[in-house]
């Protein structure tokens, strides 16, 4: 494989790679959509639960990791993150259950959900109406949030607009949101080329490597996860996210460069370590003490750091922008790569 950085301004390649680009492009509209879509459902499920606060807050499916990053600083209840199929034993009528089930088909969600009913829970979940999850949600205290696309921001989004409004997390408004997304679509659009276009700038940048990605504060290390999945898919190459403590003996048992390295002399075809950096403009102390570690290794070693920085926006917004970003560049740079 090698990379080919003029067909990013191709018409002719872009055009093969429409169908991930306008997707990628919707991703601000499907935001929008989707809280229009489930306004009316919000707000019954909002009426419902003005009675009384629950005891605790259960988010139970594949994306509650994503709810708790959100909502653990701000959740006046206790809060527990239940990626399984099943519930915590101690789950009863006090709680609320949440579930975020983007896909059609979710057999672990339907099985959290179906006994989530049968304990008397309020459940609340996030779905497509004709789903497998929404066939199991029918109850007294259940509530259906329609979803028309599978998208997993757009579902997160309805749920946690859903959960400020009863008090239990920060506001997360759709709108912002889905104007960041476009933000982001504008900027890294197929129809701007390298010189002003950040993800094509960046698909370069990663097109000889093995990234490690890094993210200082809570969403941003999730979004470097998802950023890292969507690099691997794109390349077939590995591509590492994890905490500072993780990345630092890689970036430490690197190979250090060696100015006077002929690049041409080596047809070893090894792939170069670089540094992502994934910025949402978190001010943590903990965090700038966790960068400069990193980018101090990567110096000592000659690794090239490169970074994505969001600007201004609530933390959800922020996140939204980094995946988004991310996913962009993957897209670019599996254009660019092909065979030999």
């Amino acid at each position: 494989m090698w990379f080919d950085e003029s067909r990013l301004d191709d018409e002719s390649a872009l055009a093969g790679s429409d169908l991930l680009l306008r997707s990628l492009a919707e991703s601000g509209a499907r935001v929008r959509r989707a809280a229009s879509d489930a306004a009316d459902a919000i707000t019954e499920a909002v009426g419902r639960s003005q009675d009384s606060r629950p005891r605790a807050v259960i988010a139970a499916g594949p994306d509650s990791r994503l709810l708790r990053a959100v909502l653990e600083p701000w959740c006046p209840v206790p809060f527990v993150a239940w990626p399984g199929a099943a519930l915590p034993g101690w789950t009863g009528s006090l709680d609320l259950v949440v579930i975020l089930a983007p896909e059609r088909s979710d057999p672990a969600a339907a099985s959290a959900v179906a006994e989530a009913v049968r304990r008397g829970c309020q459940v609340v979940v996030a779905c497509q109406a004709d789903s497998m999850v929404a066939d199991h949600a029918a109850g007294r205290w259940a509530t259906v949030l329609p979803i028309q696309s599978g998208d997993q921001l757009a579902t997160a989004v309805v749920m946690l607009d859903y959960l400020h409004q009863i008090g239990l997390g920060p506001a997360s408004d759709a709108d912002e949101v889905a104007e960041a997304l476009d933000a982001v679509a504008i900027a890294d659009s197929p129809h701007r080329d390298l010189a002003v276009n950040p993800a094509k700038v960046l698909a370069i940048s990663l097109a000889d490597a093995n990234p490690l990605v890094w993210g200082g504060s809570v969403l941003a290390a999730r979004a470097a996860r998802r950023v890292a999945e969507s690099i691997r898919r794109a390349s077939g190459r590995s591509a590492l996210a994890g905490d500072a403590e993780h990345l630092l003996p890689v970036l430490e048992a690197t190979r250090a460069r060696d100015v006077f390295d002929d690049p041409f002399a080596d047809d070893s075809g090894d792939l170069r370590t670089v540094l992502l950096v994934l910025d949402d403009g978190a001010d943590d102390p903990v965090g700038r003490e966790q960068l400069t570690r990193l980018r101090s290794a990567a110096d000592s070693r000659g690794v090239r750091v490169e970074t994505v920085e969001v600007g201004n926006g609530s933390e959800v917004a922020r996140y939204a922008s980094l995946i988004l970003s991310g996913r962009y560049a993957a897209a670019y740079l599996q254009l660019g790569l092909v065979d030999d």
